[in-house]
């Protein structure tokens, strides 16, 4: 155990992590934990902005009614007031810290994306806005008060007399423990989009946070919810890569093979319809015409306003051969956002004291059932907010603002936390992102569900193979992460949002209800 004690442990180097930390340093001694590098993370793949009613001609009000209606019914009504109301000035404390947004004759350059009203995306350098705001505060990081602990792997929450009071951790390069107490204990882990065989997420999101919480008592909440982006490079043998959504809010249109819109007629907004919603419909288009992906088209749009706005996929398209301003862009969906996640209130707290949660690990309940595009990285800024002055001095606010269930709750004990581990079928990551993406993917039933979680029972019980020790302890994770998932999607016997039974096609009103699992 370290002789020292820190105020804040953050676990995850995102925005997340590195925006609660940044915070926090100002109220007591931070350590922020990652297992990779400083900058590796998701935040630096988000092409298409941030999303915040800053607009002369917005207001957070429709914000908050175009976030209610891509949410599907489940949206928890106060998140999302929150999120909306307090977005615009988190928006100019980013800029304070000197977060640089692209401009058009000095004022914020907008942009319009899926089940949005208007523009109201910010942006930076085109399409790069995710790795500018996670260069910007790593740069502040490097040289703040914070303690820094990289190429540590997390592999516990230490719980006392039924609270966080610190972690364990593996230093990957020398294979030894070490352990850390902190007064508050945030996860900021990301996603887990490395759950599935097709993803745009980057190696470090395999679902750690929801694991380590899990494993520590506090309850997880709609984990049945992933969200899978329509448009993921389709380029065998290339490394994953977003086509982001700003392309069609910009005007790409979605062909098939022969050249065919086959959007218009889904959906009123055609190729601006919720992801949910263009996601499957390019998956049917796909079987319907036995084809591995569609196609985007700008290339009736001007050139030099593509390569401008987006220069990133410009550039990457071009080294693989692909000139967008005169060729179709081949894309195909992707797992890309875990909405579901670690079950938090208005402040960032878990069930367990001392054990806070915030950015895509967090379930906020503002997403609801279908994240409306570029609201990800509003909810770290608004959130991430609220979390450190409630951690720091018990914020009166917090304790005025009284929580309401948004909706009734239908809580299970999810599949033991600790599985003994036997010489049954072994398992690598490749064989478990397979089944997840062909049985808890896109479209699912009960066959494949119950199929899913038998397989996963076996390999959680067998022991896990890699190549190193990093490799097997987040198979770990993955494993118990995964089948909280598949027992979610189970139970719901319905489709909405971003979560679609084959064999429950329809919403249904009795369904209007949050998951949440525990320990047994």
């Amino acid at each position: 155990m370290s002789e020292i004690e820190y105020d804040f442990i953050v676990v995850g180097s995102g925005i997340a992590g590195l925006y609660t930390a940044l915070l926090a340093q100002e109220h007591g001694r931070v350590l922020v934990v990652t297992k990779a590098g400083l900058e590796e993370c998701n935040t630096r793949y988000a092409q298409g902005g941030i999303a915040a009613a800053v607009g002369s001609k917005d207001s957070p009000r429709q914000h908050y009614r175009d976030t209610l209606g891509a949410g599907a019914g489940l949206c928890n009504r106060q998140a999302v007031r929150v999120l909306t109301e307090e977005g615009p000035a988190r928006i100019a404390e980013l800029i304070d810290l000197g977060m640089h947004f692209d401009t058009v004759q000095g004022e914020i350059a907008l942009t319009r994306e899926a089940a949005h009203s208007l523009p109201r995306v910010l942006h930076a350098r085109g399409d790069a806005t995710g790795m500018e705001i996670e260069l910007t505060l790593a740069r502040l990081a490097r040289f703040s008060r914070v303690d820094l602990w990289q190429h540590r792997l997390v592999t516990r929450v230490l719980v006392q007399g039924g609270r966080a009071v610190g972690i364990e951790a593996v230093d990957l390069h020398q294979a030894r423990r070490q352990q850390v107490r902190g007064r508050n204990v945030v996860l900021a882990t990301g996603g887990g989009g490395r759950l599935f065989f097709h993803t745009t997420n980057p190696p470090v999101a395999t679902g750690d946070g929801v694991a380590l919480a899990y494993r520590a008592g506090a309850e997880v909440e709609s984990l049945e919810f992933y969200q899978f982006h329509p448009t993921c490079l389709y380029h065998p043998g290339a490394p994953p890569f977003l086509i982001s959504e700003a392309v069609r809010g910009e005007g790409g249109l979605l062909r098939n093979e022969g050249g065919e819109r086959f959007m218009e007629g889904q959906h009123p907004l055609a190729e601006l319809a919720p992801r949910d919603i263009v996601a499957r419909a390019i998956t049917r288009e796909m079987q319907r015409t036995e084809q591995p992906h569609v196609y985007l088209d700008v290339t009736h749009l001007p050139p030099e306003r593509i390569r401008l706005r987006f220069p990133t996929i410009y550039r990457t398209c071009r080294e693989l051969g692909l000139d967008i301003t005169q060729d179709w862009i081949p894309v195909a969906p992707a797992a890309h956002y875990m909405i579901g996640g670690i079950r938090v209130d208005l402040w960032g707290r878990t069930n367990l004291p001392g054990l806070f949660a915030c950015g895509e690990v967090a379930c906020t309940g503002a997403h609801g059932a279908n994240r409306l595009a570029s609201n990800s990285l509003l909810e770290v800024l608004v959130f991430v907010k609220r979390l450190v002055q409630l951690a720091a001095d018990g914020s009166a606010a917090a304790s005025q603002e009284q929580a309401e269930e948004a909706f009734p709750l239908l809580r299970t004990a999810g599949p033991p936390g600790q599985v003994p581990q036997e010489d049954e079928q072994e398992v690598g990551k490749g064989e478990l992102r397979r089944l997840m993406w062909d049985l808890v993917g896109i479209e699912r039933d009960a066959v494949g569900l119950k199929r899913a979680l038998s397989r996963l029972a076996g390999w959680r019980r067998a022991r896990p193979v890699g190549e190193g020790l990093q490799e097997r302890l987040e198979l770990e994770f993955m494993l118990l992460t995964a089948s909280l998932m598949a027992q979610a999607a189970l139970l719901r016997q319905e489709s909405r949002g971003a979560h679609y039974r084959s064999d429950y096609p329809e919403s249904a009103p009795d369904w209007q209800r949050v998951i949440v699992q525990h320990l047994p």
